[in-house]
């Protein structure tokens, strides 16, 4: 046995030695978390084994000599705590089949035989390839064991050791290379063991089988990839085309075990509420499943999807017509104010609706959702008050998680009921007393809805009945521009000119340079043009380029009425510093004046090393890159903020500035106009 890796660590919360097996759970139950080639695994065969037990399986199951199994129970054995009376030695023996993302192996499969020491802190893993049906091969040559050894009170080590180091086959994917298992993994168990936190949430995936998500969503992303290229919104292309394409996964995988379970034939019908994009609809029907999908607002992207995709631009308001008897499955994806009427839309639609939701923003029934407990998160909370909606509203209501690029990856399924159909009166009662008690007193003009227009229809209808009507108010169709960009002119203008002046006056001797720099430019008014390096020079050492602020104490300086007005808007008040950047550099919490001189520098000194390393080959370090010029259409359009307000004018002379000097250095934009969104 020889050592590849090793990493020492100290346990100032004396996690150890439970907290080994907790992480070393993770690298056996979800190795995709550090591997990220792999999707997965699978698991069988958990089971205690002593010596014995152990060579009648693993001759059974791969055919070993005597030899070969003495030469790996002899591996087990082996450590600091070896003894002699290995016959006494027991194991916690599990079988894992591991999934990678993309199959390279063909009809072969990779699996484990993990062995968990019983009465010491070891774990061994012996690959085996199973090719041509059962047949399967014991892999010595990628054998590992990962050991826990305790230094001294608090100080531990965690080692990697291999049965024939330099045998070892690496493939990139089950198989990793040695060096990255002493470093990469090595360094996460021994995180994992120290870190007492455990997650609020569920293990991903674990409503589905994880082998048939991982084929399907190959061939899903494979079919759909070609939209990230014709996207023609303004959203990210390759996020929100790939999480559709993983949320479409999970959902043909649930519905293809859900008939399977029931024994059912057709395809499940759905129907999406606040569809978006539509893209989520489109892949479904694709897949063979008859639904539709219904938004306030039509997106440029449907008109490319054809007439089999059915996209109906509507408003939603719950009430007795907004409902759905005829769609086996709801989907709330990303959906807003509608999350909490989902269920409740899919209890009321028939006996037989089922739902699934996506929680994103925090709703309640009639406007925001508000905090009633600090011992979790946010978040949890809102999915708790999620669930707890689907449970009263009657539901068997399950959590998982998904595999998406969001944060926001939480999803909770209606499948089944809690109550028999017979008892549906006495459920709708139920139903109808919590929407009573999420009520507010005066809900009337005061709520928010999801979808438009309140006009009567027989299935999603919009009726004023006591179900939805009174607090509920639907969302505009034309949604407001709320990024700050709308506030008038003059009431930003005077927000960043108290918001500068206070910060140039917390620099040290700022007031005293500025008197004296205005009694300079008073006696001496010298042709700027000519003398660009000395005006360079100068500003270099007298420019004042202020103190900075908190958030907190930015809005200190802003009156009452003026925090309100900027509290409506999107970011309030750090969205109208960034926005306006010329002026502002908001990093950490903390607020400065801009220095253009260091943008120009940044930009010279990336040139610079640009240059260097082309000539250096791709031999050195690559190194973020700067911020980038404006484009060209761009440069002069709007007048130079710090040229007319700063006490000591603009740091970079004319030619230097992206801004315009005065009238005569202004010229007309070239940029297209952008159409304004609806």
């Amino acid at each position: 046995m020889v050592k590849t890796g090793e990493i020492k660590f100290s346990d100032k919360c004396s996690a150890l030695s439970d907290g080994f097996w907790s992480a070393v759970d993770v690298w056996i139950k979800k190795p995709h978390v550090v591997n990220k080639r792999l999707c997965g695994v699978t698991q069988t065969e958990d089971r205690d084994v002593d010596v014995g037990e152990l060579k009648d399986f693993l001759s059974e199951l791969t055919q070993c000599s005597s030899d070969e199994l003495s030469e790996v129970v002899s591996f087990l054995g082996s450590g600091p705590d070896h003894n002699d009376h290995s016959i006494d030695r027991q194991w916690c023996l599990t079988v894992r089949t591991i999934i990678p993302k993309v199959n390279t192996y063909g009809t072969n499969v990779q699996k484990e035989v993990i062995l968990k020491g019983v009465g010491d802190q070891k774990v061994t893993f012996l690959p085996i390839e199973q090719n041509n049906g059962d047949n399967h091969c014991l892999k010595k040559s990628n054998i590992y064991q990962i050991q826990l050894n305790g230094l001294t009170n608090e100080d531990w080590a965690l080692s990697l050791h291999a049965l024939h180091p330099e045998e070892w086959q690496c493939d990139g994917v089950a198989y990793p290379k040695l060096p990255w298992l002493g470093s990469e993994l090595l360094a996460k168990l021994g995180r994992w063991a120290t870190d007492s936190r455990s997650s609020e949430f569920k293990s991903t995936l674990s409503l589905i089988p994880v082998d048939k998500y991982s084929l399907r969503y190959q061939q899903l992303k494979d079919r759909y990839k070609e939209m990230v290229k014709v996207w023609p919104e303004v959203t990210d292309p390759e996020k929100f085309v790939f999480e559709d394409v993983a949320i479409a996964t999970y959902l043909l995988v649930l519905w293809e075990e859900e008939r399977a379970e029931k024994g059912l034939t057709d395809r499940q019908s759905f129907v999406d509420l606040g569809c978006g994009n539509g893209l989520l609809v489109h892949i479904l029907t694709n897949e063979g499943h008859p639904g539709k999908g219904i938004d306030v607002r039509k997106r440029k992207i449907w008109d490319m999807y054809g007439p089999q995709t059915h996209l109906e631009e509507a408003a939603i308001s719950p009430g007795e017509g907004c409902l759905f008897p005829h769609a086996d499955w709801l989907i709330g994806n990303h959906s807003d104010e509608l999350t909490p009427w989902i269920p409740l839309i899919a209890a009321r639609s028939s006996f037989s609706c089922r739902f699934f939701v996506l929680p994103c923003c925090f709703f309640d029934f009639y406007g925001k959702h508000q905090r009633r407990h600090c011992g979790s998160s946010q978040y949890r909370e809102y999915i708790d008050f999620i669930a707890d909606v689907s449970t009263q509203c009657g539901f068997h209501t399950q959590e998982d998680c998904l595999r998406i690029p969001s944060t926001k990856r939480v999803c909770l399924v209606g499948k089944s009921r809690s109550y028999a159909a017979w008892e549906e009166p006495v459920a709708e009662e139920r139903r109808r007393e919590l929407l009573g008690a999420r009520r507010p007193p005066t809900s009337q003009g005061h709520g928010h809805g999801r979808r438009g227009d309140a006009d009567g229809q027989e299935e999603g209808g919009r009726h004023d009945d006591g179900w939805g009507g009174g607090g509920f108010q639907p969302r505009e169709r034309t949604e407001a521009v709320r990024n700050c960009a709308a506030l008038p002119r003059d009431f930003v203008d005077g927000v960043v000119l108290r918001v500068a002046h206070t910060l140039l006056r917390l620099s040290a001797g700022g007031q005293q340079e500025q008197e004296e720099e205005e009694e300079e430019e008073e006696k001496e008014e010298k042709e700027e043009e000519e003398e660009v390096e000395l005006e360079e020079e100068k500003n270099t050492i007298t420019w004042n380029s202020g103190g900075s602020l908190s958030i907190r104490e930015v809005a200190g300086l802003l009156a009452a009425s003026e925090l309100q007005r900027l509290k409506s808007e999107c970011g309030g008040l750090q969205t109208l510093l960034r926005n306006n950047h010329q002026v502002f550099r908001v990093e950490g919490g903390r607020v400065y004046i801009r220095d253009w001189r260091a943008c120009v520098l940044g930009r010279r000194e990336a040139a610079a090393a640009e240059g260097g390393a082309a000539v250096a080959g791709r031999g050195g370090n690559a190194k973020r890159k700067p911020p980038a010029p404006p484009p060209e259409g761009a440069l002069k359009t709007r007048p130079c903020w710090f040229h007319t307000h700063h006490p000591h004018g603009c740091p970079l002379p004319s030619q230097q500035c992206p801004f315009a000097h005065g009238q005569a250095d202004l010229r007309p934009s070239t940029r297209p106009i952008k159409k304004p969104r609806h």
